[in-house]
């Protein structure tokens, strides 16, 4: 195990990103936690309102992200300051991204259907990280015997592969296949073989001049989302909390 653990973690650099991605998953999770739980009006949490300004968890989340990212890059990539970047890096990180849906709108949709995105957009970045720590990295690591370095090889040219399918899958409109297909090749191959979606710019460019083609994806998305959306929609609200209000229009600014 110690073996294991110097050669796929510590020598490659890699715990840096655990440290990171950890702080990040737990982050998010205890954070949802206190906020339904201020939202239930349970526990000795409240809301930081000093002055009757609401102060949302993404501003010490962007203050942590700061300190983190500045820390990492003046530091080195071992040693307790990169441990420590990683982390706090990590805990803004998961402040900020929680509360996405708000930023992107300019106003507090986070109990609403629209504060929704917030989770799917930790997901999807849980997944990439997840990607990057898992990967390989055949020139970091070294004295490899003939076998560890041909398996690598084969690794790293499947993986290029799927990731080929997976930029393809996103060019085709479908961002949650593309991520998730990243880690599990099928679904990568799925969502490159499949149509696209109508609009994607996979679709406005090769479907442009093919009316029974878009008509076909058209088609083919409506009964997707009809199919799909509400469980999606389910696993988002069992993740994140069910929203308690209709939704907010956003802030033009």
């Amino acid at each position: 195990m110690g073996s294991w653990w110097y050669r796929n973690v510590l020598e490659p650099g890699k715990l840096p990103l655990l440290l990171a991605l950890s702080a990040f998953v737990v982050t998010f999770a205890v954070t949802r936690v206190i906020t339904r739980m201020i939202r239930a009006g349970k526990g000795p949490f409240r809301n930081v309102t000093p002055g009757g300004l609401h102060v949302h968890h993404a501003v010490p989340g962007v203050i942590l992200m700061t300190v983190g990212g500045f820390t990492a890059i003046g530091g080195g990539r071992t040693g307790w300051g990169a441990a420590v970047a990683a982390v706090l890096f990590g805990m803004g990180a998961g402040l900020v991204l929680d509360e996405f849906a708000l930023i992107l709108h300019l106003s507090d949709v986070y109990w609403t259907k629209q504060g929704t995105i917030s989770v799917e957009v930790v997901l999807m970045t849980s997944a990439l990280a997840s990607l990057l720590l898992c990967g390989f990295l055949p020139l970091g690591v070294d004295d490899l015997t003939p076998d560890e370095r041909q398996n690598r090889l084969t690794a790293v040219g499947t993986v290029a592969l799927n990731l080929l399918f997976a930029v393809v899958a996103l060019f085709k409109g479908k961002p949650r296949m593309a991520v998730l297909g990243a880690i599990v090749p099928l679904i990568a191959l799925v969502g490159a073989v499949r149509l696209a979606r109508p609009v994607s710019p996979w679709a406005r460019r090769f479907y442009r001049g093919r009316p029974k083609a878009r008509a076909r994806t058209i088609k083919r998305a409506y009964r997707h989302d009809r199919r799909w959306s509400g469980l999606r929609r389910r696993v988002d609200y069992l993740i994140g909390g069910a929203p308690s209000q209709e939704d907010v229009p956003p802030v033009r600014r």
